[in-house]
């Protein structure tokens, strides 16, 4: 990965963090995008002392914000002239419904509408960067899901994990729709679910359950050699518009090698809803006009 630059957001801790780690370690120019300072700082410091990188950077940024999206692709554009590798990993998991700053509903700003806006406004550079990659974390829990466009953001009836669910189908309906617009452009746009990891995504929950999850789920360093795995692989180039699983949860699995992942048996078929064109379509438009993209 020497020479090749690459996003990872999200990138202070868990999945995020281990996949920047591991970028890192191959030599590749990474940029971690972090909503803290401190926590971005920290995690920056702890990767450069692993790896003793020299091309590690932090650029900071709150995915549920569209001015800090702006700002941030901005910055990006001023800094660097090209981008290999776009992981879309930040995400949340509310349990409760509250707004962001542009008064959309934080679950689905954050884990869609953040990494839609992002994505769009990084194109041009991705583009140029070709042969190039755009991964999104979506979640098995994207099976669960439909979505309800008379109630996109769950003013009528809100639950938190339906909320989590409709936000991971919309990652891989933008993903199939993203992959079938850049037909031709050398660049490839795939979606992973990373199995249950032990993270920070539940520290909205009640301490028992948090701490129940962090006992029995995989470390975020075994979760992270997916997207390590799709964002370096040779056997991915010219892969697009696929969803890959992770299927091991659980500690007591057993663990394939770094990197050393059967493709063949990673790729499968996300929800019947996630290929529904029509769906995809509407979806991307709407999201135009909440992004203030169209």
């Amino acid at each position: 990965m020497n020479g090749k630059i690459c996003i990872v957001t999200g990138a202070n801790s868990g999945i995020g963090k281990e996949t920047a780690l591991g970028l890192a370690r191959m030599g590749a120019t990474t940029i971690m995008v972090c909503r803290s300072l401190e926590r971005g700082e920290a995690a920056l410091e702890d990767i450069i002392a692993k790896t003793g990188s020299k091309c590690l950077h932090l650029m900071l940024c709150d995915l549920s914000s569209q001015k800090s999206i702006r700002e941030a692709a901005k910055e990006f554009k001023q800094k660097f002239n090209a981008l290999h590798v776009l992981i879309n990993n930040a995400g949340v998991s509310l349990l409760k419904r509250k707004l962001t700053v542009d008064g959309i509903e934080a679950t689905f700003a954050t884990n869609y509408l953040g990494p839609f806006l992002f994505t769009n406004l990084l194109l041009d550079v991705i583009k140029r960067s070709a042969p190039a990659r755009i991964i999104n974390i979506a979640s098995m829990a994207h099976r669960r899901a439909t979505i309800n466009f008379d109630d996109l953001e769950g003013e009528k009836n809100f639950n938190g994990p339906a909320a989590y669910s409709k936000s991971k189908l919309a990652n891989i309906l933008f993903t199939y729709e993203l992959a079938r617009r850049l037909k031709g452009a050398g660049v490839t746009v795939n979606a992973l679910c990373p199995g249950g990891v032990s993270s920070g995504i539940w520290r909205h929950y009640n301490p028992l359950m948090r701490s129940f999850l962090q006992a029995i789920l995989k470390a975020p360093e075994e979760a992270a050699k997916l997207p390590l795995y799709l964002a370096t692989s040779k056997d991915m180039e010219g892969v697009t518009g696929k969803y890959f699983e992770y299927k091991r949860h659980l500690k007591i699995s057993n663990y394939i090698g770094f990197l050393k992942f059967d493709v063949t048996k990673a790729e499968i078929n996300s929800s019947p809803a996630s290929y529904d064109e029509k769906t995809a379509k509407r979806l991307w438009d709407i999201s135009e006009k909440m992004t203030g993209l169209a």
